[in-house]
């Protein structure tokens, strides 16, 4: 019996999409499968994808024997992770806090020299961050913040696009609905956190996810910045592995896994509401 041209297609669709994710998943199982490898052998040629005996070993050099032995801070790895927890937390919850405001006054709120700003930032958008990375290095040092957290945190504060990605949202929020609260006696305030802020719950979830996973990950600004390697985050003092450790790749494979689970489990945790915010790309009028 021949199958129906759709029934083809949807059989090929899905062979494709589980085609992509194999090849997308494969190097993260890999490097798991290398984390628990005995040393050395993740050397041979060819790469032995599987363990030929499960090993904790890496992970106990890395997290647990530097610990006992007095030596925690030749690795850096755990003072990296609470590193990265802070800024990441905190760029977060501050940059929150300035672009979900900000986005719905562009989006809602009249004010001289709106148009203007808003067409400025589309502009600013497109400059590539690199560009401003001198002038802002030159401005935290005028000011003192060079090798501090704040140095790492503020210059990420203000995004444009978690600006215009909030505006958006506020956009589709129904104007009668904030003219009937105005008409009742609320204030800017009382509308913006008892109205705007539940529609945009969904929206403001995955603004989060996508701040603290741009945190986490950030490498340049963070080694540019901070000079003392207590205060290294955790991509910084990987990469400081890497120079001293380059031939043991199971211990490298191990710190990434380290690197990787914080911010699996978080988005794991937060995935209704993030697929909500994606895929909605709006707010419910």
């Amino acid at each position: 019996m021949a199958l129906k041209p759709r029934t083809v297609r949807t059989i090929v669709a899905n062979a494709a999409v589980a085609l992509l994710t194999a090849v997308t998943l494969l190097p993260l199982f890999w490097m798991v499968t290398v984390s628990f490898m005995p040393r050395g052998e993740s050397n041979r040629f060819p790469p032995p994808f599987w363990p030929s005996r499960w090993s904790w070993e890496n992970y106990y050099e890395l997290l647990v024997r530097r610990l006992i032995d007095g030596a925690w801070f030749d690795y850096r790895i755990v003072p990296a992770l609470w590193n990265s927890i802070a800024i990441a937390a905190l760029s977060t919850g501050l940059g929150l806090l300035l672009t979900v405001p900000a986005g719905y006054a562009f989006a809602k709120l009249r004010f001289t020299g709106r148009e203007r700003l808003l067409r400025l930032l589309i502009a600013a958008l497109v400059v590539p961050g690199q560009v401003a990375m001198l002038p802002l290095f030159l401005m935290l040092k005028e000011i003192g913040l060079v090798n501090s957290y704040a140095g790492v945190i503020l210059p990420g504060l203000a995004g444009i696009f978690a600006i215009l990605f909030v505006r958006q949202a506020c956009l589709r929020i129904p104007d009668e609905m904030i003219d009937a609260a105005r008409l009742d006696g609320a204030s800017e305030a009382r509308i913006f956190r008892s109205i705007v802020l539940p529609l945009l719950a969904p929206i403001t979830v995955t603004l989060a996810l996508f701040m603290f996973l741009g945190s986490w990950n950030d490498f340049l600004w963070p080694l540019i910045v901070l000079s003392d390697q207590d205060k290294y985050t955790l991509p910084v003092a990987i990469a400081g592995i890497v120079r001293e450790h380059a031939q043991d790749g199971e211990l490298m494979m191990a710190a990434a896994v380290v690197t990787t689970l914080p911010v699996l489990a978080l988005f794991v945790t937060l995935q209704r509401f993030y697929m909500r915010g994606l895929l909605g790309g709006s707010v419910k009028g």
